[in-house]
């Protein structure tokens, strides 16, 4: 077995190559994932999607294999990818949003891998000042989240699979449609999504391949350095799925200034002394509600805006 099949549609040349169907995509993913594909021809699948543009049913069909092989991971209320490399972000604030909203009740399980960029680092830097644990893998995480409500889960804890072929971006010089899979991988088989993209397009690619898959529920937007984190002082279009339907909605500005989430700051300690009323930030206490208020729209909660600030002003309360 090998995958040439799947290369040869993808590279026959102008008016000859086409896309793969959710079908093939699923079977060359599975392939590759079982050791039947040669480096090469993983290369060549990659670029060649990435040249012609990745389309939903790839970005389905290869999800789909990445899950049929998952090490089990525990089912949460809401799935939280973050999956940046963060070169044009600043502290990661929407790791409080998070907490705030496993605050409501909500299980949230974060997951990814940062680093490839200037900031990317800052995720996992900041996870203990957020207040979240990092686990070695989904036993832990199973633990934490009935603790916690809130857990966060590296991508190589379940999945070195991905892990070493999004790694290969090293070898490319260049992102493939993997990075998005990770996106939408949704490794709990969480019934709500958040998901944040750094080109604009990619929100409605994720969007209309979660709805191939059947998600329930999510909220994509062009996000703080490719994060799922709302800048406040901006208007936002937000696309998705609500109950199983595509969906989308222009969010306008809750601060009046403009400003930009990359303000320079590199201590994740700030992250801590801004929970507990430490630090007087507006402007990052706007970015934590918004994006809080999102994720809980998301989940189906009512008055979302008014359930976040709730939830902020009782946050120290046991």
């Amino acid at each position: 077995m090998s995958i040439a099949e799947f290369v040869r549609i993808l590279g026959r040349g102008p008016g000859r190559s086409r896309s793969l169907t959710q079908d093939e995509a699923h079977e060359a993913m599975a392939r590759v994932l079982r050791g039947e594909a040669a480096p090469e021809s993983v290369g060549a699948m990659l670029m060649l999607m990435r040249m012609k543009g990745e389309v939903p049913e790839e970005l389905a069909g290869f999800t789909a294999a990445f899950r049929d092989v998952l090490t089990a991971v525990p089912t949460p209320d809401l799935d939280w990818p973050s999956y940046a490399a963060g070169r044009t972000r600043g502290l990661p604030w929407f790791l409080l949003s998070a907490r705030l909203v496993a605050r409501g009740g909500h299980k949230v399980l974060l997951h990814g891998w940062n680093g490839l960029g200037q900031s990317g680092h800052l995720v996992r830097e900041g996870l203990s000042d957020a207040g979240i644990t990092r686990c070695a893998g989904p036993d832990e995480a199973a633990e934490v989240l009935a603790r916690d409500n809130i857990a966060y889960l590296p991508l190589e804890g379940f999945s070195p699979a991905l892990l070493r072929l999004l790694q290969l971006r090293a070898d490319f010089g260049l992102r493939s449609c993997l990075n998005t899979v990770a996106r939408m991988l949704n490794p709990g088989g969480a019934g709500a999504s958040v998901q944040g993209v750094f080109h604009p397009p990619y929100r409605e690619l994720q969007a209309d391949a979660s709805h191939l898959l059947g998600l329930k529920a999510m909220s994509v937007i062009k996000g703080g350095g490719g994060e799922f984190e709302r800048n406040p002082t901006k208007d936002i279009q937000v696309f998705g799925l609500r109950d199983g339907k595509p969906w989308e909605m222009l969010l306008p500005p809750s601060l009046e200034d403009t400003r930009k989430l990359n303000d320079g700051e590199t201590d994740v300690s700030r992250l801590s002394a801004l929970w507990w009323g430490d630090l007087d930030d507006p402007f990052a206490e706007a970015i934590v509600l918004a994006t809080a208020a999102l994720a809980l729209d998301t989940l189906g909660v009512e008055n979302a805006e008014a359930r976040a600030a709730e939830l902020w002003q009782t946050r120290h309360i046991l």
